[in-house]
């Protein structure tokens, strides 16, 4: 992945494994993106690691619920092993992510949806490794505007509410990259930039905590804003490097339909914890060979004048 193109990204996103029954580790009824609603599922979070072109996981952790960690009986059917204890999806996330910096995993931008992001303790444990971060955040998150040299204006307002005050004009269009098959419409949107500060009860002061950049995207077609992100990002990279960058994450879906459709990711009949770690495991080490031959039969070089897309080139 790195012979053309450097690895700059993290992408920590999680997906769920759709079961029948009640006995495969960590399955209950709770909600995956994957099914879009509440389903008897179990939920994997992946972190990725990703360049301008390419993208793979390099590591997964099932979540187990309380249910399941609380359970003698239950960790005993499916193996879990004693030092497994209860986290939840941003601990699990925050695991991998230390593992990387001590295997010394290439890149520096931390990038994840609403539900990691709308977390204080996560964004502040990215900061205090020394990362960067992009993530998502939701509407009703509450914050201050900030005014040129970066002091607090009025009261904090819903990141909602700061989009509705910004005239229309300041939302300027980006273009991030070409769409996919068959129609191939460049993906694009309008956004605006605004200097914030994040109101939440962490115990700082809110004279200490860091100026971020809340990023508001204005779709055509729709009547308001309708997603919001924060983003460390420096004031000296461009506003359209910023969303290229912050827009890597959404390839992870696609990933995972590869690797649920063409390497049997979500095909594990078995029930055990260690099952589970083997046999995603081994898609993970089947999908980074994939890579590898895209990226040697199908360099960046070469797609800039014929785009490839990862359904045509599957395993």
């Amino acid at each position: 992945m790195t012979t053309e193109e450097p690895i700059q990204t993290w992408i920590i996103d999680d997906t769920g494994f759709l079961k029948q029954g009640s006995h495969s580790v960590g399955v209950q009824r709770q909600y995956t993106g994957s099914a879009g609603k509440i389903a008897n599922c179990q939920l994997g979070v992946s972190l990725s690691v990703a360049t301008r072109s390419a993208h793979v996981p390099i590591d997964f952790e099932l979540y187990l619920p309380k249910t399941w960690t609380s359970s003698p009986a239950l960790r005993k059917e499916c193996h879990i092993p004693e030092q497994v204890e209860f986290k939840t999806k941003e601990d699990l996330a925050l695991m991998m992510l230390a593992r990387a910096i001590e295997d010394g995993i290439p890149g520096h931008i931390v990038l994840g949806d609403s539900w990691y992001g709308r977390s204080s303790r996560f964004r502040n444990a990215i900061r205090a490794h020394g990362l960067d971060f992009a993530v998502g955040i939701h509407p009703t998150q509450k914050m201050w505007r900030l005014d040129t040299r970066e002091r607090r204006i009025d009261e904090p307002e819903e990141a909602r509410a700061i989009a509705r005050q910004l005239r229309e004009k300041v939302f300027r269009r980006v273009t991030w990259r070409d769409g996919t098959m068959p129609q191939r419409r460049k993906l694009s949107s309008r956004f605006a930039f605004c200097r914030v500060k994040v109101a939440h009860d962490d115990g700082s002061e809110p004279a200490e905590r860091e100026p971020l950049w809340l990023i508001i995207e204005w779709p055509e077609g729709e009547s308001a804003p309708t997603d919001f992100a924060l983003t460390t990002l420096r004031r000296r990279m461009s506003k359209k490097h910023i969303v290229r960058l912050f827009k890597e994450r959404y390839r992870t879906e696609r990933v995972y339909e590869e690797m649920k459709g063409e390497l049997g990711l979500d095909h594990f009949e078995g029930r055990s914890y260690p099952g589970w770690h083997h046999h995603v495991s081994v898609a993970i080490a089947c999908y980074a060979f994939v890579i590898a031959e895209r990226m040697r039969h199908f360099p960046p070089s070469a797609r800039r004048h014929c785009q490839a897309y990862p359904h045509q080139l599957a395993a």
